[in-house]
């Protein structure tokens, strides 16, 4: 590692600009497909962007990444570096916080204001009986004031079954990443892919048993993205939950891959604890989750 007082500053860079435009095409794609869904176009030039775009980003991650690696390898980062990227890692976790919370705000103020306003709750009563008269405010919302349009699910997932044993996936593999966290600051490098490699089955495990709960409710419960209010935040939430534990495994598989590699010692390993950070909240947000959405 550098000298303390030395901090490297790279040379210019392509990975910023492939970044840019990749991410660019990325949302370009993905808006021309919903959009020309909604109105049963061809989504065929829209895809052709979004997986232009995404391969660009793939590409940028890979390219840009395996740089960083190198750098650090090559000892060119000092202490001031590390503490650059814990910093790094910090503020990007506080932003994942931020993102979640918007939308656990978003349910809280439809299941306490909006709805009850709807039922003819508070000052909005007149309103409520005018827009849907009859309207009953209930949470889950299983009637929607315009079922015709949007009908409502006919149950709900039973979140004492596949969610519970979920949230039983997550918390062992918030155990088996802190149990190799601690094999790597030992030295104890089977012991670490041991562990971690329980915690990637972990993950995948839980994954798979998402995608079972989502065949469930669109094939068995009429739980959609179009059955109304419940159903858009339970699809909006456990959906990016779902994106965000995808991340995460594709990370700790990586990590697995480096450490192979001989990668990482007791003192040097930030890159395998920024992973595990992630993965710790990953787990914080599904527990969240599971008591606001599936129990309360």
């Amino acid at each position: 590692m550098s000298a303390e007082s030395s901090y490297y500053v790279p040379a210019q860079s392509r990975w910023p600009i492939i970044a840019s435009i990749g991410l660019f095409m990325t949302a370009v794609g993905a808006a021309n497909i919903i959009n020309a869904g909604s109105a049963n176009e061809s989504t065929g030039m829209s895809w052709l962007v979004f997986l232009t775009g995404a391969f660009m980003m793939a590409y940028m991650l890979f390219g840009w990444f395996g740089h960083v690696i190198s750098e650090s390898r090559e000892g060119l980062y000092s202490a001031q570096m590390d503490r650059s990227f814990r910093w790094g890692m910090s503020w990007f976790i506080f932003s994942e916080v931020m993102f979640f919370a918007a939308f656990f705000g978003a349910l809280f103020y439809v299941r306490v204001l909006s709805v009850p306003w709807l039922g003819g709750e508070g000052a909005n009563a007149s309103t409520g009986e005018l827009l849907w008269p009859g309207f009953e405010a209930t949470w889950p919302l299983m009637a929607n004031p315009n079922p015709e349009l949007y009908p409502g699910p006919k149950a709900l997932i039973d979140p004492w079954h596949l969610p519970l044993l979920n949230t039983v996936l997550l918390v062992a593999s918030s155990v088996t990443v802190t149990f190799a966290h601690h094999a790597l600051k030992e030295g104890k490098r089977n012991a670490l892919k041991m562990w971690l490699i329980a915690t990637i089955v972990l993950g995948c495990v839980f994954l798979f048993f998402q995608g079972e709960e989502y065949v469930e409710a669109y094939n068995d419960l009429d739980l959609t993205l179009e059955s109304g209010i419940y159903g858009t935040t339970f699809f909006l939430l456990t959906g990016f939950h779902g994106a965000h534990v995808t991340l995460g495994t594709l990370m700790l598989i990586i990590m697995y891959f480096r450490i192979r590699k001989g990668h990482f010692d007791k003192d040097n390993h930030f890159a395998f604890e920024a992973t595990s950070w992630y993965w710790h909240f990953v787990d914080v947000v599904w527990l969240g989750l599971f008591f606001m959405v599936y129990i309360l």
